[in-house]
């Protein structure tokens, strides 16, 4: 392995680490800091949407330190109490911060990987950028769980800060583009016009990437809710709605399945000669998972069933991520994962709310169930997907 690809491989994974590092320490609180500065569970899932809309108004590659800043921005509105308009523009500066490592770290990796001429497969790359990610949100969730218990809900979005600025410094020294010739147009509304009309024609108009697409918003805006719903859910299970390194313990069991997940997606390869037999098989595995744990009263079958769910969602992505770039031109590579990511987050802006308020109205069991269903909806789409036939979707065997 050349020098210059071992690098690329190493920058990709450190800001994976890095990012999901600082980010896990609140995932464990995350829901429990919003119910603590008196929000209920709707208002607490409408912020968590207005995160998801501030990724899809601001869907371009921004910067670390404005995620940084909007951090520091939560923990003030949750240090005075204030008022639910703050927290709409805290969530919504977050989802501005996390479009940097929407689609631009994924397109810089496979652009720098083609560009030196890397023979193996995309989905082993992303694996271990699972792995890594796994590792470092099983060591975030679990420290930020216990931080909170030992000293209080907010010192861990200090740290989320820090670790931030750190990530930021370390992506502006050693990310360089390979690959890739960035233009510099003469006429910048035209070429936001010519940028959106690509978007469109190699992601929607692209049959075989639009049916993804579709699926994902049903998929990402479930996601959302389940990860942050999990943790007042399994505090009630467990009886006692304080005990926040519980609550962390909750985010690292779905961390260590992300783990085993990258782990597994080579072994899925191995099983299956589709990318979109994989996700439907994921899917519908995930979605079960899902709809059993609305059914149990028993604190340590919903921790099993919510590693089954987290193991299925991680193994899942490395191979969505080889169909869809597969699918696409180098010099549209970010723009149309960014467009897709786009199209998750808006899922997340109707579909958190609505489960939030089923909780409200029911409990969390049922809004589980309703999730359960709105996952199983998206396995049309896949089929959809698989009968394009696309070029990306047949697994490469390895040779002997």
């Amino acid at each position: 392995m050349s020098e210059k690809l071992l690098s690329i491989k190493n920058i990709y994974l450190y800001l994976v680490l890095g990012n999901t590092l600082a980010a896990s320490f609140i995932w464990g609180i995350n829901t429990i800091f919003l119910l603590d500065a008196g929000l209920s569970n709707f208002e607490a899932f409408l912020a968590n949407a207005l995160f998801s809309l501030g990724m899809v108004i601001f869907e371009v590659p921004t910067g670390i330190v404005t995620l940084s800043l909007s951090t520091a921005a939560y923990l003030l509105m949750w240090q005075i109490e204030g008022p639910f308009w703050g927290w709409a523009v805290s969530s919504m500066l977050l989802g501005l911060g996390f479009t940097f490592f929407s689609g631009a770290l994924e397109a810089w990796l496979v652009d720098a990987l083609t560009a030196t001429n890397y023979k193996g497969h995309l989905e082993a790359v992303l694996a271990k950028g699972q792995i890594v990610g796994g590792a470092a949100m099983l060591t975030g969730s679990l420290l930020g769980g216990v931080i909170a218990q030992y000293s209080s809900l907010g010192i861990p979005y200090i740290l989320r800060s820090l670790i931030l600025v750190v990530n930021f410094a370390v992506a502006f020294v050693f990310m360089k583009d390979l690959g890739f010739t960035p233009s510099k147009p003469k006429k910048p509304f035209l070429e936001m016009k010519r940028i959106f009309v690509l978007s469109i024609d190699h992601g929607l108009k692209n049959p075989p990437v639009r049916w993804i697409m579709f699926a994902s918003p049903l998929l990402t805006g479930v996601s959302f809710y389940i990860f942050y719903a999990l943790q007042p859910f399994l505090l009630e299970l467990y009886g006692d709605s304080t005990a926040y390194a519980v609550a962390g313990l909750v985010a690292a069991i779905a961390a260590l399945a992300q783990i085993c997940g990258g782990v597994l997606t080579p072994y899925l390869r191995k099983i299956f000669n589709k990318r979109t037999s994989v996700m439907f098989f994921g899917i519908s595995v995930s979605a079960i998972a899902v709809l059993l744990a609305a059914f149990t009263n028993n604190f340590y079958v919903a921790l099993v069933l919510i590693f089954v769910w987290g193991l299925m969602f991680a193994a899942l992505m490395p191979i969505n991520q080889a169909y869809l770039n597969g699918l696409i031109p180098s010099a549209q590579r970010a723009t149309v994962l960014s467009f897709n990511s786009l199209m998750g987050s808006s899922g997340g802006i109707v579909i958190q709310p609505v489960l939030g308020k089923a909780a409200d109205v029911w409990n969390y069991s049922v809004s589980f169930g309703i999730a359960s269903i709105i996952q199983f909806s998206a396995l049309p789409f896949i089929i959809l997907a698989r009968h394009e036939k696309p070029t990306s979707d047949v697994i490469e065997k390895e040779l002997k």
